[in-house]
């Protein structure tokens, strides 16, 4: 699914890094990383008020994963050398960084990475480091599920990621159905009302690389290249009062360990930002 706010650049080492851009094309530029199993095109609901608030949202594929070709052994740190030549390529300085769910640790990677530019970070329903002890055994079972098939047999998650993907694009009634079925019912009920694109085509268009995950998986279980207290520049933690998927201590966590973190818990599940994109982007260009 190709719209006409997708774009591509040619990085140095020849990949090509795949981004879409919504909201005012002279705002505050915002870099955005999606959430696992997700792609660029999952912060699409919050494009119209990205435009109220003068945001220009930058939404970037990860290596691998939808418009961007993949980058083998990648670590979470390595994300702010991709976005530093994105920032050059296309002549912005200061800007924003915010990450969802898995997206979270790459917005913190470009606070650490690029802090003489990065003005705030926003982390939605984040996580934390699963290097550490416990914090793997707390994961979503999905995840857990996925993460030892990506590292003890990546052809049988490749398969069933692909079969996922074929089911998205073929039958979109059916896989959100099933989707927001599987989700507790605050989550459910945002899968069920998302518009253009819906769950479905986001997870269409995601899913086309089934392997970009697996990269992205092996990643999540290595260190990111710096620890959340490192941070020095401002971080907004955002937490859904209401998400069963993420564990309940991880926003509180993270917020404690990152020296100027604010921490918001707001009513909604995992997919809360839907319901509070305004106070999200209005905290971004404090």
């Amino acid at each position: 699914m190709h719209a006409a706010h997708d774009r591509t650049i040619r990085l140095r080492d020849g990949r090509t890094l795949g981004y879409a851009e919504y909201g005012a094309p002279d705002g505050l530029p915002v870099v955005y990383a999606h959430g696992g199993l997700s792609c660029r095109l999952d912060i699409a609901a919050g494009a119209s008020t990205a435009q109220q608030t003068g945001i220009r949202l930058i939404s970037v594929d990860r290596p691998g994963i939808g418009l961007s070709d993949p980058k083998p052994g990648r670590s979470v740190a390595d994300w702010s050398d991709d976005i530093t030549e994105l920032r050059d390529q296309l002549g912005f300085d200061a800007f924003g960084a915010m990450g969802w769910s898995m997206g979270g640790q790459y917005a913190l990677a470009l606070g650490h990475g690029l802090r003489s530019s990065v003005t705030r970070v926003a982390v939605i329903a984040g996580g934390l480091p699963l290097t550490e002890p416990g914090h793997f055994a707390q994961m979503p079972p999905v995840d857990r599920t996925f993460i030892r098939l990506s590292r003890r047999a990546p052809w049988l998650a490749q398969q069933c990621l692909g079969f996922m993907g074929i089911t998205a694009r073929l039958t979109p009634r059916l896989f959100t159905r099933l989707a927001a079925g599987d989700l507790p019912p605050a989550d459910g009920a945002v899968v069920r009302t998302e518009r253009s694109p819906t769950f479905a085509q986001t997870s269409a268009e995601a899913l086309q690389h089934p392997e970009g995950h697996i990269e992205d998986y092996l990643a999540a279980m290595q260190p990111w290249g710096f620890t959340p207290e490192e941070i020095t520049v401002p971080v907004d933690i955002w937490g859904g009062a209401d998400d069963h998927f993420l564990d309940p201590s991880w926003p509180t966590e993270l917020a404690r360990r990152i020296p100027d973190a604010t921490l918001t818990t707001r009513p909604g599940g995992h997919f809360m930002a839907h319901l509070h994109w305004r106070e999200i982007f209005d905290a971004l260009t404090r």
